[in-house]
This record gives C-alpha cells, structure tokens and sequence, in this order.
C-alpha cells in the first residue's frame, strides 16, 4: 500500500508523515527533497509555483511511487497533491499531462479518460480551516514555503471526493496520534477486505 499524505502547506504532512513512518515502519518520501532548485528558490521569493512549474515534480514523484509498487512495497509520500491533475499526474505519471502537442481544440490529457485511483494507493488528505492553518506557518521557523503564499495554496486546492478517489479525509484538529489510529484502522479494513 502507498499512502500520499496530501494537503496544502502547513497542514502537518511532514510533522505527520514522520510519526506514521515510526509507527508503521514504513519509508516516508518527503516531497518537498524532490523539488528542482528553481521551484524551492520561487518559494523562498514568495512567489506561487505555476502547474508548469509543479509538473517535473510531479513526475518524480510518480516515479517513485511506481517503484515502490513494483516492489511490492509499503511506502508513505508527502506531496501537497492539490488539484485533481495532480493527483493523476501521481498515479499515472505523463499519459495525465495535458497534451500540448495536441490540436487547441482537444481537452487536456485527451485520450481515455485514466481512472481516479488504484486499489494500492490512497490519498490521505489532511484538511483544516486556513486560520489554524496560517498560524502553524507562521510559528514555523526555517521553511522555504512563506505564510503568505496560503491563500494561493487554498485557491489551486480541489479537495478529493470520496466517491471518486481513494481518500481517507482527516480532520487536523485531531491529535496525531488519533490520526494515525484511522489510518491504521484504515489499513486494517483493507487486509480484512481482501482475506
């Protein structure tokens, strides 16, 4: 199973990644390490990163889920994930990119329609009013990501939909610890699905 611990900046994906890592003794790929100079310097202007921006990334990330899957590994990702797009992007790699060398008139990604999720891979979106969330990067002390640049994750933000995705939602006023316990019942639930 590879969890992605998703949200925007300053939801706790890291502070809760390290803590599930521990607790399931799982690797934890920490995206924000996967980001080229140039988005990390962007950030550290207070400047938003722009889907052109975020799409290498992107596919690195892909890639490394696509190798813990093949090794039939667990493994956990922290990666913001906020749009849809991106999502696919994680799941499937290029073939959800927009096409650009195609014609102006197709939709991006045109082709087959790839599907939302795999049985094997699971959003776990950590979500919380953007108050809490602004207060927490602000007490925060040696981050590339400015406070300021909040308000721009919110906007890009497309929450996952249950009934679409692999999702596990999970509120961020709750302590780690009982986070952790859902994810773990979560996990449970599954192995008790398939035997």
């Amino acid at each position: 199973m590879i969890y992605i611990i998703m949200g925007v900046s300053g939801c706790g994906k890291s502070s809760f990644g390290a803590f599930l890592s521990e607790k399931l003794g799982w690797p934890l790929h920490e995206g924000d390490s996967f980001h080229p100079e140039e988005n990390v310097a962007k950030m550290s202007r207070g400047e938003a990163l722009t889907d052109q921006d975020r799409f290498p990334w992107l596919l690195r990330l892909h890639d490394v889920i696509e190798s813990e899957r093949r090794s039939d590994s667990n493994a956990l990702v922290a990666c913001s994930a906020l749009k849809r797009l991106y999502r696919l992007i994680l799941l499937h790699g290029s073939k959800a990119l927009p096409s650009s060398s195609s014609s102006s008139s197709s939709p991006p990604g045109a082709g087959p329609p790839l599907p939302s999720s795999h049985p094997d891979v699971c959003f776990l979106f950590l979500h919380g009013a953007y108050d809490l969330i602004h207060q927490r990067m602000v007490a925060r002390m040696g981050h590339y990501m400015k406070a300021d640049l909040l308000g721009s994750q919110f906007d890009a933000l497309e929450p996952p939909l249950k009934e679409q995705e692999n999702v596990v939602l999970l509120d961020i006023r709750r302590s780690v610890p009982d986070m952790a316990m859902e994810v773990e019942m979560h996990l449970s639930n599954l192995k008790n699905a398939q035997n």
